[in-house]
């Protein structure tokens, strides 16, 4: 005699719903394109953060159209920034020239530093004239990010589809946990706890083998 087969489940009775395997895809997704293109976006950014076809030298006064929400700095070429380095700024409203810490800018045979924070009050034209006591050297106008603010959100687009795999595989893991933890009670409460025989009929007094 086979054996019955197991009883099934509908899996639309099934708790936690389906629907979080999709969630669970949805949050990956979302995270690997947002790291990607945060990679994508800060690569193009520092590829043009300095605009090194429009340098000038000790002594020369540019003039730029600045605006608060869009900041720019000061680069010197191939050294430095140090004390013997200088620059001025003028125009509307109270500009300033700020330290703009530590980064680096590198083209193919170039290495630029920041030398200032440009600080606007409003937008503008402002001139800036510089100059340097240690010889001459080669400013440019750029952003003021470089390779080194690149590197820290890099960091951040590898950290973002790394966390999208692992939410998305933890709620997947999960999910598939309790829904079949769901499966075994309701089998256990339909259909028993399995292992269940047929009752045996209950046999009269005296109606023994041994009875005469």
């Amino acid at each position: 005699m086979q054996p019955s087969p197991s009883p099934r489940i509908p899996a639309n009775e099934l708790r936690p719903g389906r629907h979080w395997y999709a969630t669970a895809a949805a949050i990956s997704v979302l995270l690997i394109v947002l790291g990607v293109a945060l990679g994508m976006h800060g690569f193009k950014n520092v590829v043009n953060a300095v605009d090194t076809d429009n340098q000038f030298a000790n002594g020369d006064t540019v003039t730029l159209r600045l605006d608060p929400e869009h900041e720019k700095a000061i680069w010197i070429r191939g050294r430095g920034p140090s004390s013997a380095q200088a620059c001025d700024i003028t125009g509307p409203g109270d500009p300033g020239l700020t330290g703009p810490g530590i980064d680096l800018f590198l083209t193919r045979d170039e290495t630029w530093n920041p030398l200032y924070t440009i600080d606007v009050p409003r937008a503008g034209d402002y001139k800036v004239t510089c100059s340097s006591q240690g010889g001459p050297s080669r400013y440019a106008i750029g952003d003021p990010g470089g390779f080194v603010t690149f590197g820290g959100r890099l960091v951040l687009a590898i950290l973002l589809p790394v966390l999208g795999i692992g939410v998305g595989a933890a709620i997947a893991l999960v999910t598939a946990f309790r829904r079949r933890g769901h499966r075994k009670r309701l089998l256990a409460e339909r259909h028993g706890s399995g292992g269940s025989h047929p009752a045996q009929p209950a046999m009269s007094p005296g109606a023994g083998p041994d009875h005469q």
